[in-house]
């Protein structure tokens, strides 16, 4: 009986703003030294005993974000399935659940989210073994977290008396007043909703029928329509856009009598916040945590994040500064959890650019970062994989420059082909058919100004692509 890890990559991780941004969410940041969220998530389970390959779930733009992540951390046997359309946990696991029970009937699901941070310890895997075996017995596992204090941005979960590896679960409680969440602390039966579960993919399925029954419907047609292709599985717009909007919490757990609790009393974060994103991190004498470019004077417990200019913090307290390129955020620590109304906002005044693209770009040959823009021209550095290459492509409003600063560029320009070292330049005309590549071993970087009446990324003409954007 197979045991297969799922972890969920679709969340967008609209908290984190400004550092997290539609194309680029947490779970793909490497927000704890190289590795992200998502490959953390993967290698922290690659020792435990009876776990296949991994299968990810994500949509359709983060296909390439997941292949790097995996090739990264040396994981070439995972299968992805590709949503086209973000319609919460219940439709996407329900949708791995078909499809593994059609090749597995015994197939056993561990389900992860790809965004959280726990440092596993013995006991951790001991209660991973006993989810697994109540799983295999036909329950519906989902796992919590013993509360180290009162928290408000968590559900809870009451486990019934007892002091066994695994609970029956008595009920739910969704993100209680403080004053609540203080007595459910105190009472130790309450435990934090850690969001991942454990599950037979058959048993889930004729569960499902019972309590949400157009869940199952629409994975059963989507899986039979979905699209297989090198390790992915498509699933189809025109049949999973039918699924409702739901999790697996309301959809499945909420509703069965088949729900047990595994608590886990290991070092846990959903990293959901700024503040709990601080929490995680090493602090200095006078608690601050300081990530990039960041100086504390006279400060007390803050966090200053900063990939772009020098943040010097002086005498601030309790407080959260996050810069990037396009975008700085301050706020008190204690109301992290409202950059959320900061979001909104930006919605609200139509401010696509600070919500779905971030300041660095990553594309499936590399990607690029914004250096400035300004009236009619615009300065870029990108910087290509080895052995990748851009698309063929043409632009029809700008006239582009190149400058190789590192590595050794293969550059296309119409019938010529170039090679171009460090120091070296180009000139690619408006209307030109070019393309960009990296024939070496090294990673290369050039500097790209363009000018034109039209800089948007829209004015690409792919004529030939690897990754099928033509």
């Amino acid at each position: 009986m197979s045991i297969y890890p799922v972890i969920l990559a679709g969340g967008r991780g609209t908290r984190l703003w400004p550092l997290s941004r539609a194309d680029k969410p947490k779970q793909f940041l490497p927000m704890h030294g190289e590795h992200s969220l998502f490959q953390k998530t993967i290698e922290r389970h690659a020792t435990v005993d009876g776990l296949s390959a991994p299968w990810v779930v994500c949509g359709l733009s983060d296909r390439f974000q997941v292949d790097d992540g995996l090739t990264g951390i040396g994981i070439n046997d995972a299968t992805v399935v590709l949503e086209p359309a973000s319609r919460n946990t219940a439709p996407a696991i329900a949708a791995v659940a078909e499809a593994l029970v059609r090749t597995d009937p015994d197939a056993i699901l561990f389900v992860l989210p790809s965004d959280h941070l726990i440092t596993p310890d013995a006991a951790y895997f001991a209660t991973l073994e006993a989810a697994f075996a109540a799983a295999k017995d036909g329950k519906m596992v989902t796992f919590g977290v013993v509360p180290t204090h009162p928290e408000t941005g968590y559900g809870y979960i009451k486990a019934a008396s007892g002091d066994g590896a695994v609970r029956p679960v008595e009920r739910f409680v969704e993100k209680p007043p403080m004053a609540d969440a203080a007595e459910m602390v105190a009472e130790g039966s309450y435990f934090w909703n850690a969001g991942f579960f454990a599950f037979g993919a058959r048993a889930l399925l004729d569960e499902l029928s019972r309590t949400a029954p157009d869940v199952v419907e629409v994975a059963m047609a989507a899986v039979d329509a979905a699209e297989r292709d090198n390790g992915s599985i498509t699933l189809p717009e025109s049949a999973y856009s039918q699924a409702p909007d739901i999790s697996i919490d309301y959809a499945l757990f909420e509703r069965t009598d088949k729900a047990i609790v595994a608590p886990i009393s290991c070092r846990w974060s959903d990293v959901g916040s700024w503040r709990a994103y601080w929490e995680t991190l090493d602090k200095d004498d006078h608690g601050n945590a300081v990530r990039g470019k960041g100086i504390s004077v006279g400060s007390k417990n803050s966090l200053i994040v900063s990939n772009r200019a020098d943040v010097v913090a002086l005498g601030v307290e309790d407080m959260a500064i996050i810069a990037v390129e396009d975008a700085i955020l301050v706020c008190p620590l204690d109301r992290a959890q409202d950059v959320k109304n900061v979001v909104a906002t930006l919605k609200e005044g139509k401010r696509h650019e600070l919500l779905d693209v971030s300041p660095t770009v990553n594309r499936p040959w590399g990607g690029y970062s914004s250096i400035m823009n300004g009236p009619r021209f615009q300065v870029k550095h990108l910087f290509v994989s080895p052995g990748k290459r851009l698309s063929l492509q043409k632009h029809h409003h700008r006239a582009e420059h190149w400058v190789v600063v590192r590595g050794t560029a293969e550059v296309t320009i119409d019938d010529e082909v170039q090679t171009l070292s460090e120091n070296q330049s180009t000139y690619i005309p408006l209307g030109a058919v070019h393309r960009l590549a990296n024939p070496g071993r090294i990673l290369l970087e050039v500097i790209e100004v363009q000018t034109g009446s039209y800089l948007g990324e829209d004015d690409i003409v792919r004529l030939q692509d690897e990754w099928g954007r033509t």
